[in-house]
């Protein structure tokens, strides 16, 4: 199964969803990320924070979700609501969850305080992430309708 990490810019929140995601599942599942409009460079605070976890980030760019290696079965959508955020919409038969998380790369202030945004972002996406690879995913890949109502679930915790 190939679930795709979603967002605008591709720089930081799906980045660190893909990476955490490959981080943690089984060889069956593999993530991957992409946005709508790629910035074109993965933001380093994303990149140092997923390798301060212990987390590849080797082979990894930002990309558009019109260069996707393979079709995703699984598309989450990991923009907030904060800012009038506009999520993209992947089109296509795909089973789609909105997972939001604000955006670490538009906080301003002192370096601990924009630290402390991505270290946000990373905990809330690596919680939901754990919550879905503890699903029963054998019996979730035959029952789309569950498996729709949990990710949509566990779109809503927080650590």
């Amino acid at each position: 199964m190939n679930v795709l990490f979603l967002c605008t810019g591709n720089s930081c929140r799906s980045i660190l969803g893909e990476g955490t995601f490959n981080h943690l599942a089984p060889e069956s599942w593999r993530a991957m990320s992409a946005g709508s409009k790629p910035t074109g460079q993965i933001h380093p605070r994303s990149l140092a924070l997923l390798e301060r976890e212990g987390i590849s980030t080797e082979g990894y760019y930002s990309k558009s979700w019109n260069d996707l290696p393979v079709t995703p079965d699984i598309v989450l959508s990991v923009c907030g609501n904060a800012a009038n955020e506009t999520c993209p919409a992947y089109l296509g038969p795909v089973l789609r969850s909105h997972w939001g998380v604000e955006d670490p790369a538009h906080v301003t202030g002192t370096e601990d305080e924009i630290n402390a945004s991505f270290m946000t972002a990373y905990r809330i996406l690596r919680h939901r992430i754990e919550q879905f690879l503890a699903l029963p995913l054998d019996e979730l890949e035959n029952d789309r309708d569950r498996l729709k109502t949990e990710l949509d679930r566990i779109g809503t915790l927080l650590p």
